[in-house]
């Protein structure tokens, strides 16, 4: 295999002569265990892990690898290597850390296009496409839709909800598939392209692991049935692992999600919810919440229809996540920054000391 195969470009190769890792081997992280990692190289797959100076200067859990990370590997033997350093991103897809206020939590790195993936069969929900869009969007990452299980719906239903996303989500492809009759599975393979990087999104149990196994033409992820009772899939896939299908592209699988927090996303909402800012520009106030000031262009645009307003509740409802994100992170940083301070006071005062005690 050539690096190459794993989208390895002159970018990368530029970044490592100028970094000087021209003694280090090229590799891209192919799956992650509880900071234990997978890499891939020109000879095959390797198990690793982050130096320790890697470990400590890295300022949050973002600095570590991600699956679809490259990476400089140091040889420690055959079979395992020292991860040394991690090459910049082109993209990175993230949401707000579960149960970990102001942090965000990396789904994967360097993808070109996300598959944002929901089965038509179960508790479809508009609002969740939405999320995925906005983190997608805040990427840079282009999303295509697809929806799955196609064959569990009659003709009409699935039309009906075709019609409800272009109705709310207008501009953004949308393939539907059925991982039983494989079909749709043409278009799927038209859109993917060599060397291109391509994430799967989406809730545990919309086929994801099946869809990859399938492209892949071989078993790689452990499948499982949705629950007949709760109707929610089965969390199979507990770990993010990026593989390559048969015609040459590179494919990431991810664990379910059932939280999709929304973190630093400002570009995300702007372009998911295109009209509301593009209505927004004609309301009195610039500060306006679109909440209930007097000349508020966006209420007056639900009122009459313009804008829908479960798009409008849902925006308002990311908006405010958005918005307690940025206000916990920036708590963080302030308490960051004063224990470094404290941190940096008492040295000095320790080095006085020190200093006073050898003078005497």
């Amino acid at each position: 295999m050539k690096l190459e195969d794993l989208g390895y470009n002159e970018s990368h190769e530029k970044f490592r002569r100028e970094n000087n890792l021209e003694n280090f081997e090229m590799a891209r992280v192919i799956a992650e265990h509880r900071e234990r990692y997978v890499v891939m190289t020109e000879s095959g797959g390797v198990d690793a892990e982050i130096t320790g100076n890697l470990r400590f200067s890295a300022n949050s859990r973002e600095d570590f690898p991600a699956v679809g990370d490259w990476v400089a590997l140091i040889r420690a033997d055959a079979g395992f290597g020292i991860i040394h350093s991690v090459f910049p991103r082109f993209s990175v897809l993230s949401r707000q850390a579960v149960g970990k206020y102001g942090e965000r939590q990396i789904i994967a790195a360097n993808v070109d296009c996300a598959f944002v993936m929901q089965a038509v069969d179960r508790d479809f929900n508009i609002n969740r496409l939405e999320r995925y869009l906005t983190i997608c969007h805040e990427a840079k990452v282009a999303p295509v839709i697809v929806l799955t299980k196609t064959d569990l719906v009659d003709v009409q239903s699935l039309q009906e909800i075709h019609d409800h996303i272009r109705a709310r989500i207008p501009g953004i492809r949308v393939f539907a598939i059925s991982n039983e009759t494989k079909d749709g599975y043409a278009s799927i393979g038209e859109l993917m392209e060599k060397g291109k990087t391509y994430c799967m999104l989406g809730s545990s149990g919309v086929g994801k692991s099946t869809l990859m196994n399938n492209l892949s033409g071989r078993m790689l992820m452990e499948t499982g049935k949705v629950s007949a009772s709760t109707k929610k899939g089965r969390h199979i896939t507990s770990h993010r692992e990026l593989t390559i299908p048969e015609n040459g592209s590179i494919l990431i699988d991810n664990p379910g999600m059932r939280e999709i927090g929304i973190a630093d996303a400002s570009d995300g909402l702007v372009t998911t919810f295109d009209k509301v800012f593009s209505v927004s520009e004609q309301c009195k106030f610039a500060d306006c919440t679109h909440t209930g000031e007097t000349g508020c262009a966006v209420i007056v645009a639900v009122e009459e229809g313009e804008i829908d307003k479960r798009t409008y509740e849902n925006f308002l409802k990311m908006q405010k996540e958005k918005e307690h994100f940025d206000l916990t992170a920036a708590e963080k940083r302030n308490k960051e920054k004063a224990f470094g301070k404290m941190l940096k006071n008492f040295k000095n005062d320790i080095h006085k000391v020190s200093s006073k005690r050898h003078k005497s």
